[in-house]
């Protein structure tokens, strides 16, 4: 008969009962020690909780969940966009998108005699805006622009309490938000394109999450007809169909979905001029050539300025990778492809940055379901008071560029009659837009015919470094079209008229100056 093995004193719990009859010994092998029995029974004091995926509730509770969200995060949108609406115009973008809206209104054709470099989604949206509630003020198009905020921070939500439960998705709307306005106020409470890409973005994500790789697909598509650099969203969203499994059946779904929507925006517009606008015609526009130390100081400025803004979710994050992994390569992906296109181009403008904090704002929301509960307290207190910060910065901060162009603007129609058209050279297009006048060129800036527009200030800008074939068109509307009033707005800029020989010699041939206002040369055309 095997003798009773002797049990260790740490892994006695209760008194042994008295063993029933008969009942046969199984002998154990080797009785655990104190350390082993701590070791199994005990965690580690301060081992990370890693992310878990939570299981799906009841329709009435995902509701309940919802309807108490969707008002805190629709105020929250509201609030945080406030700015937006005590400026009639924030930046030279909005300028351009409300004066091509108006051209597109008039039956201008988008790539034949309405251009630029970005694809059709937000002026048509423009157009759309000013169809319904007039052209005469940018409200309808911030209104728009706030429900993409809501809707982008809506959908960052509704992902991250799929992944780690609802406490996450509160977590994740209520960062996202307050991040969102991190920036110049001319970049972030300006109703421009990656404002309207951002929605699109979120949504691939979304959408790939839950494995519908059609309306992915569709979604990327829409992030890239917003703007260009939306389409980064496809790498995290082809790495999430890999990981699905064999995409025999996914992959078509995704690539109809992707190739469909751009395809019939090229039939809608010009297919040539589509892809000449869009995607080869910016050589010199996404060249580093020229103006090193100015687009690299620009960068570090506005890299710094959304460092402070996202302080709140930066730290959380930093904090994670030192201690553990959050298994969330796609989102990693995502921000690594939105910082990516960032670069690109080599511009750094600050609105340019908007399209990483989404990926940020999640990747800080899976960081702290690791964390210490009192993080969240932490992050949510740091945005907070980046917020206001910014908040401030947004009501109080001057705006010097916009008095300039409303004094010209007003000069303009006071010298012109309202069939008139008017030339503006430089960079506002918003002046016709404030004047009420037609511009007498396709080309709205003097970017395009200068490459200008990249805010370059050395040498490569000049009438050799414009869009190819721009110039011989120009010459042809200015025959055609003679400008009743020429504005010279370069006020020193490297694109002044003594440098363009084209301009200059349209100056000196049929028009003579006749004032000036805030620096800007005016110029009426002579009789013949």
């Amino acid at each position: 008969m095997l003798a009773e093995p002797t049990a260790s004193p740490r892994s006695v719990i209760e008194p042994r009962m008295p063993r029933p009859p008969r009942t046969p010994q199984i002998p154990q092998t080797q009785s655990p020690t104190p350390t082993q029995t701590q070791t199994q029974t005990r965690p580690a004091p301060h081992s990370p909780r890693p992310p878990r995926p939570r299981t799906e509730l009841p329709a009435a509770s995902r509701y309940r969940y919802w309807t108490r969200l969707l008002p805190a995060l629709a105020a929250l949108a509201c609030i945080t966009h406030v700015p937006a609406f005590l400026r009639p115009l924030w930046n030279p973008d909005e300028g351009y998108l409300a004066v091509q809206a108006r051209m597109l209104a008039h039956g201008g054709e988008l790539y034949e005699t309405v251009v630029d470099r970005k694809p059709p989604l937000v002026p048509w949206l423009y157009a759309g805006a000013f169809a319904l509630f007039g052209d005469a003020s940018l409200t309808s198009v911030r209104v728009l622009a706030v429900l993409a905020q809501l809707l982008t921070a809506v959908l960052l939500a509704s992902l991250a309490r799929r992944r780690w439960g609802d406490g996450a998705g509160r977590t994740a709307g209520l960062l996202y938000l307050p991040a969102s306005i991190g920036l110049n106020p001319e970049d972030a409470q300006a109703a421009t394109f990656e404002i309207f890409m951002l929605p699109c973005t979120a949504a691939a994500m979304w959408c790939a999450d839950r494995r519908r790789w059609g309306a992915a697909g569709a979604a990327v598509a829409c992030a890239f007809l917003a703007k260009q650099t939306g389409g980064a969203v496809l790498v995290p969203v082809l790495w999430l169909l890999w990981r699905s499994g064999p995409p025999r059946s996914g992959l078509p779904r995704f690539l109809v979905g992707l190739v469909a929507p751009v395809l019939t925006v090229a039939a809608i517009t010009d297919p040539a001029g589509f892809l000449f606008w869009t995607v080869t015609g910016s050589g010199t526009y996404a060249s580093f050539t020229g103006s090193e130390l100015h687009v690299l100081g620009r960068g570090l400025a506005n890299t710094a300025i959304l460092a402070v803004a996202c302080a709140g979710l930066i730290l959380p994050v930093v904090r994670v990778l030192r201690i553990a992994r959050t298994g969330s390569g796609d989102l990693w992906l995502w921000l690594g492809s939105s910082a990516a296109a960032v670069l690109a181009g080599f511009h750094f403008f600050g609105h340019y940055y908007l399209q990483v904090i989404p990926p940020l704002a999640l990747l800080a929301t899976a960081a702290l379901q690791i964390l210490p509960r009192d993080r969240l307290a932490t992050a949510l207190f740091t945005s907070a008071c980046t917020c206001t910060l910014f908040l401030a910065w947004g009501v109080l901060a001057p705006r010097p560029e916009l008095a300039h162009a409303q004094r010209v603007a007003e000069a303009v129609a006071h010298r012109t009659a309202p069939d008139d058209r008017v030339l503006v050279w430089g960079i506002h297009p918003e002046t016709y837009w404030l004047a009420d006048r037609t511009p007498a060129t396709r080309y709205l800036t003097a970017g395009l015919l200068t490459n200008y527009s990249g805010g370059r200030n050395g040498p490569q800008v000049g009438e050799k470094y414009a869009v190819a074939g721009t110039w011989p068109v120009f010459r042809e509307e200015m025959r055609t079209h003679a400008p009743a009033l020429i504005v010279d707005d370069s006020r020193g800029k490297p694109y002044a008229p003594d440098r363009v020989p084209s301009l200059e010699h349209l100056l000196e041939a049929g028009y003579a100056a006749v004032g000036t206002v805030d620096g800007a040369v005016f110029y009426a055309r002579v009789a013949s």
